[in-house]
């Protein structure tokens, strides 16, 4: 996978996320309530829970807005209305899209996803007109900085079962596979990281040289992760 690419896509939403804190709280929260709804409130025994608390923290999520989501999950709030969808299209200059969502109202969230695509020049697809252009892998961005050992941690990411690791100029990345993401994750806990979650990774990257098209990409992605319903965008535009 590229690179450059990925670093672009994660200073991005670490830009962005700086800028509108209480809404990434809000999806992650979200997140941290459905994950409790379906396998309990112990991360110790949840471990989709136990991933979402770890990308919380990488978000700089403070621990109590954490335990505050965990206990309404666990208690009062209702999510069985909460439903997980998957949107996929192509972006402009056909870079490929898949837009995870959860939402109270389905025909709601996708008119509006729809609506995005049209406005930015892309176009909504159906389920699988993309997916096969990406893999489920879970990812682990650390960044590097003079107290990281970079061997101890390429050593410590393939004992757990990480499938490649990447040491590049500013960060190292560990790829995994998704049924041991939790387990290399937690290996490598003590290293602060910049990410932490499984993603669709792309196979492919495309690249626009067109400034209409970058700046129409900008505008599509942007508006795509400001949507209250949208967890996660995931596209192979290399940046």
């Amino acid at each position: 996978m590229s690179g450059h690419s990925k670093w672009a896509n994660i200073k991005h939403k670490k830009e962005r996320s700086d800028a509108q804190k209480g809404k990434i709280f809000t999806k992650i929260g979200r997140e941290i309530m459905v994950a409790v709804k379906q396998g309990g409130p112990d991360p110790a025994a949840n471990s989709k829970l136990a991933d979402v608390i770890a990308k919380a923290k990488a978000n700089n999520m403070p621990n109590e807005n954490i335990m505050r989501s965990i206990k309404k999950a666990a208690g009062e709030l209702d999510t069985t209305n909460i439903e997980e969808i998957t949107y996929e299209g192509y972006g402009p200059g056909g870079v490929a899209f898949i837009v995870e969502a959860m939402t109270d109202n389905r025909n709601r969230t996708a008119a509006d996803i729809r609506h995005l695509f049209d406005k930015y020049g892309g176009n909504l697809g159906t389920t699988g007109c993309v997916s096969f252009m990406f893999n489920r892998k879970g990812v682990i961005i650390i960044g590097k900085s003079s107290d990281i050992d970079e061997d101890e941690i390429v050593l410590e990411a393939i004992d757990a079962g990480a499938e490649d690791v990447q040491v590049e100029d500013e960060y190292i990345e560990i790829i995994t596979d998704p049924n041991d993401f939790s387990a290399v994750r937690a290996k490598l806990e003590k290293y602060p990281a910049e990410s932490a979650e499984i993603e669709m990774v792309p196979v492919t990257y495309t690249r626009l040289e067109d400034e209409k098209l970058i700046q129409s990409m900008e505008k599509l992605i942007n508006a795509l992760e400001d949507h209250d319903d949208v967890q996660n965008v995931y596209h192979n535009w290399d940046q």
